[in-house]
């Protein structure tokens, strides 16, 4: 029963996403109160609050406290679309092998690496604003693990490669439920937290220094050490 929290806030944060693809909801939307999402889907309020927590620092809604207008949650963003929405519906109807999903992502990451280290004109900016998002002390796991999956798509979005970028939006779902399951099992979340930011600002820093080799290498020990340090998984060539 100790994951269960884990679970609703995540089913929560399904079915908002679901419409969203759908276009049932879209910027400038309200989204329904915490009290009516709760009762609607069967979860505690406490599960609403951290599915709206993880959707706000993806940049997808706003909440303000408070009553008019501009209080609550509404929508400022709508997902990626086109392969995006396939693979995401894909991913939430049947999942994914978690070792087919990390031999994946490795294979995308490094080509978004190369591509970024390799160009002549790169941006990072995007990447750099999530990563000092980051180094705020007061998140939770989750809202932590959501920047770190905004940050790896900011990169690829930035890698100029359209398909890629869709691939790794459609890959989230599959990849966070992963990530977020490795939660649990990390004994020392502020030590794990600090090697991520650590590793994620020396990524950065390859990439902007045009590395390539350096961002290649940094890239897969990131990935893999996340999975084999939580025993999600064993070490992961990036074969597919």
């Amino acid at each position: 029963m100790a994951d269960q929290p884990a679970r609703a806030w995540r089913l929560v944060l399904e079915h908002i996403e679901r419409d969203l693809l759908d276009a049932r909801l879209g910027p400038g939307d309200r989204l329904p109160s915490e009290r009516d999402l709760a009762t609607e889907l069967g979860v505690g309020r406490s599960s609403v609050r951290e599915a709206f927590r993880v959707l706000e620092v993806m940049g997808l809604i706003r909440t303000a406290t408070g009553s008019g207008p501009q209080s609550g949650a509404i929508v400022i963003a709508t997902p990626t679309g086109g392969m995006s929405a396939l693979l995401r519906l894909q991913v939430a109807a049947q999942g994914f092998p978690l070792d087919d999903v990390v031999r994946t992502r490795l294979v995308l990451e490094d080509a978004v690496v190369v591509a970024m280290a390799g160009a002549p004109e790169r941006d990072t900016s995007r990447a750099r604003e999530l990563l000092a998002a980051m180094d705020e002390p007061l998140l939770s796991p989750s809202e932590f693990l959501a920047l770190d999956a905004q940050l790896h798509l900011s990169l690829a979005e930035a890698s100029g490669n359209t398909v890629i970028a869709a691939m790794m939006a459609g890959l989230r779902s599959s990849i966070e439920s992963y990530v977020q399951a490795g939660v649990a099992t990390i004994p020392d979340w502020e030590a794990m937290s600090a090697r991520l930011r650590a590793e994620h600002r020396a990524l950065v820093a390859a990439i902007d220094a045009g590395d390539v080799d350096a961002a290649r290498s940094l890239i897969h020990t990131h990935i893999t050490g996340y999975y084999t340090s939580t025993g999600l998984t064993r070490e992961i060539h990036p074969q597919i």
